[in-house]
């Protein structure tokens, strides 16, 4: 079963392949997904990392968490499922209809 890993504290100049590289070293890597600024296309210093196996992952969180990678402290943690967005409108303003006065 696949395990999906949160990597945080990331160098900005830290590529995916990077990432994939240095989590198989202690398992299969599924995906490697770095996480981008939309308007700019600069990373946002994280990532998630999808294990093959539930083992493979917690080998990952016990071996690479704390590691030095780019002059950066790697933070290695299961990620925490994705947040849902229960408004369902989607703008974030908050309000109904204006007023006109």
């Amino acid at each position: 079963m696949n395990k999906k890993l949160y990597v945080g504290n990331l160098n900005y100049a830290t590529t995916e392949a990077q990432l994939s590289e240095l989590f198989a070293t202690v398992g299969e890597v599924v995906s490697a997904n770095l996480i981008t600024d939309r308007m700019t296309g600069r990373s946002r210093g994280f990532a998630f990392i999808e294990m093959a196996e539930e083992a493979e992952a917690q080998k990952a969180i016990d071996e690479l968490n704390g590691r030095e990678v780019d002059e950066r402290p790697l933070k290695v943690a299961e990620a925490r499922p994705k947040r849902s967005n229960r408004s369902g409108s989607g703008s974030g303003s908050g309000g109904g209809r204006r007023r006109r006065w």
